[in-house]
């Protein structure tokens, strides 16, 4: 998400505090910004467990699953920088409201959807309108509190609740399938939409830039364009092969769209992805452990899911304890993330957390056909323990030494790889899973990849940072 950092900005009125207490308003301002985070952190979780039976309902394949996931996340990541500037020449307040009803309205949509391709069309609206809230909604967040303890205090509570939302949204999802069907998942989403919907023009005042920046539309639309089109190349060729027309035409526009994008970005006035900053070391090989970290748990969580309910025939509610004990580790490794950093360096913690990640979602090759909960519980959250070691490192490490005039550019593309990282992992990995006839052992087959990506991006991103950066400014 693209949060400017520039003098020029117009922020929302707040009280002046010298210290990190919040006055009555402010704490309003922020549970109204934090519900609308964790409601997009738990859309991303909600559905997961859902999965077989909203498949079995709707007539879905197992193939056909990942869309469920990939409708959703792929304009949340493709559109993220375009409504964050837009979101600068016409006001952040608007255009969250904007996105809240979009959200609140494609929720519905999916709640009441009569088959998977009207499903699949609101759960794409999701993902549009969560595009517009993550980064307004961080601006306005930025731009209301004052830097220093206020804005610490509102980020540190922030970024708790989005991982809660991920927790809350595993274990919730597994007692609303078992309870009230599927649709309830997304009926609650629909309702939350509503009721911030509802809090926030009382509580929120606009806030934009004072000048007029201008819209990168062309970058917007080559990079959307071309994320689409090869995650359905490749998706469709898991199943079918390379050899079809279908799949020959969206590859060969997804490399064209893609390489045009970086044609466009080299020569805009103001791009949505700066390429001189990707020169940085920092950046770059931060970005990539980011990418790989994101890619790589999204995919296991999605395997592990149909392991756990259509190998051991657990229940959604049971599986969704699975993911609640996975949840909790990650908060516990996120409130301890900053002290391990804090001495041992960004740039290490980022090596070893993605090492441990690998490392511990090999251990699960080791899964059974009948047996595997205790082993695939504890695995996978000490795995998630170290993304979220990874996930905080590879946001220090990109956004160190850049210049204040170019942290929003930073920040803009720690969160688009973030998004680009939960898109991109389930078609290219999951696949091999969904199109195995032996669900079983495509799943093993998956995490074996995913550990041998992680423990790969590791070494490489040790030997990318070892050598003398001469950016200025290097990561402590």
């Amino acid at each position: 998400m693209a949060i400017d950092t520039s003098p020029a900005l117009t922020p929302t009125p707040a009280p002046p505090a010298a210290d990190d207490r919040l006055t009555g308003r402010a704490r309003l301002v922020l549970l109204v910004l934090c519900a609308a985070q964790f409601m997009v952190a738990l859309d991303f979780s909600v559905l997961n467990v859902a999965l077989p039976v909203l498949g079995q309902d709707l007539g879905m394949t197992r193939a056909g699953l990942q869309w469920a996931v990939t409708a959703f996340a792929l304009p949340s990541g493709g559109f993220l920088l375009l409504f964050g500037r837009i979101a600068d020449l016409f006001g952040r307040r608007k255009l969250f409201l904007t996105g809240l009803a979009v959200f609140g309205t494609a929720s519905l949509v999916a709640t009441f959807a009569w088959n998977q391709e009207v499903f699949l069309t609101g759960r794409a609206l999701q993902g549009l309108g969560a595009a517009v809230i993550v980064p307004t909604g961080m601006s306005l967040l930025t731009t209301t509190f004052p830097e220093g303890p206020q804005r610490d205090r509102a980020l540190g509570i922030s970024g708790t609740l989005l991982s809660l939302g991920f927790t809350v949204g595993m274990v919730l999802g597994g007692v609303l399938t078992d309870t009230l069907g599927w649709r309830s998942t997304m009926g609650l989403l629909g309702a939350a939409a509503v009721i911030v919907l509802a809090l926030a023009p009382r509580l929120l005042t606009e806030s934009r830039h004072s000048e007029r920046p201008r819209l990168d539309i062309p970058g917007a639309v080559a990079v959307t364009g071309g994320l689409l089109a090869m995650i359905y190349a490749l998706s469709t060729a898991a199943q079918r092969g390379f050899g079809h027309a279908d799949v020959l035409v969206s590859l060969v526009l997804g490399i064209a769209l893609l390489a045009g994008f970086v044609v466009v970005e080299s020569r805009a006035d103001a791009p949505l992805v700066s390429l001189p900053m990707l020169k940085r070391r920092t950046v770059a090989w931060g970005n990539l452990g980011g990418l790989i970290t994101f890619s790589m748990m999204s995919t296991v969580v999605f395997v592990l899911t149909l392991y756990l309910q259509e190998v051991l025939h657990l229940s959604s509610f049971r599986t969704g304890l699975v993911f609640g004990v996975q949840g909790l580790a990650s908060v516990a490794a996120g409130m301890a993330a900053p002290k391990v950093i804090g001495r041992f360096g960004s740039r290490r913690v980022l090596v070893g957390s993605l090492l441990a990640q690998g490392l511990f979602i090999a251990t699960m090759v080791g899964l059974g056909a009948h047996s595997g909960v205790w082993l695939a519980t504890v695995a996978v959250s000490v795995a998630s323990m170290a993304h979220l070691g990874a996930i905080i490192s590879y946001g220090l490490t990109v956004t160190s030494g850049v210049p204040d005039a170019e942290q929003g550019l930073a920040t803009g593309l720690v969160t688009t790889t973030q998004q680009v990282g939960i898109t991109i992992g389930i078609p290219l990995l999951g696949v091999l899973a969904t199109t195995r006839t032996d669900l079983f052992d495509g799943v093993r087959t998956v995490l074996g990849i995913a550990a041998a990506i992680l423990v790969g991006t590791a070494v490489l991103v040790a030997a990318g940072l070892s050598r003398r950066s001469r950016d200025r400014g290097r990561t402590a």
